[in-house]
């Protein structure tokens, strides 16, 4: 097991890519501190499911956006496992509109959660990983962030953002034996996926531009954020990688 004895945040745990990765870290033998914002249901049963596994877990409700919700669920994390060696940035949200139309207010809401968010909880574990000369950051950001996305300029700056504050936090860590890397999957099927009314086109023109022909699962994902996790990529960080099935080639 990769992650024997590690302690992991996992933002947006409660849904697709974060649940597939909660289970994915446990699995290779973490305790895992899994944050929700509105689905409680879920993220008690994910709870439920490592503690079966034989791991620790706890669920705590949180807004990223919010600096002082992060600074108490360190602190709680903290109190709960003894020590903090694994951060992962994974929620999110999408808010489109074509630029001529969007609105301050969606423009604001998904750079505060998607940009801010990973600010927020990574300038609370970062003194901790110092400190500790041990830690790893991973970052969920997308291909949209490298490419642009057409009505999504709200997403894809954001996106582009964490890709940028990445690789700084890497040059600023890298001395104390941090990683920090990011991990920009393509169209994978989560909540977000299967909410939207316009799912199947979605679908459709992925597919076109796709070289392995189908829709990425969270669990694609989650294998590759725990080897980032991971003293298995030890020498590693301030990397990009797609996991997305060939869509930005």
């Amino acid at each position: 097991m990769i992650l024997e004895g590690r302690n992991a945040i996992i933002t947006g745990g409660s849904q697709g890519i974060g649940t597939a990765t909660s289970l994915e870290f446990a699995r290779e033998g973490a305790n895992v501190c899994v944050l929700y914002r509105k689905h409680e249901d879920e993220a008690k049963k994910i709870v439920d499911e490592i503690k079966a596994m034989g791991r620790k877990a706890i669920a705590l409700k949180c807004d990223i956006a919010v600096f002082a919700d992060a600074e108490r669920v360190v602190k709680d994390t903290l109190a709960a496992f003894g020590r903090i060696d694994i951060m992962v940035n994974n929620a999110g949200m999408n808010w489109d509109g074509v630029s001529w139309k969007m609105t301050e207010e969606q423009w604001d809401r998904v750079i505060e959660v998607n940009l801010k968010g990973y600010f927020n909880f990574t300038r609370q574990v970062a003194p901790l990983f110092k400190e500790q000369k041990y830690g790893k950051i991973i970052n969920i950001t997308s291909i949209n962030g490298l490419r642009g996305k057409f009505g999504q300029s709200n997403y894809s700056a954001a996106k582009a953002g964490i890709i940028g504050y990445t690789k700084a936090v890497a040059k600023e860590l890298g001395p104390f034996n941090v990683n920090v890397n990011a991990i920009a999957p393509g169209l994978i099927e989560t909540p977000m996926l299967t909410g939207s009314d316009a799912r199947n086109k979605i679908v459709d023109l992925a597919m076109n531009e796709m070289a392995l022909k189908r829709v990425g699962l969270p669990e694609d994902v989650a294998t590759v954020i725990a080897f980032f996790a991971s003293d298995k990529s030890k020498h590693i960080t301030g990397e990009v990688v797609k996991v997305d099935g060939g869509q930005y080639i």
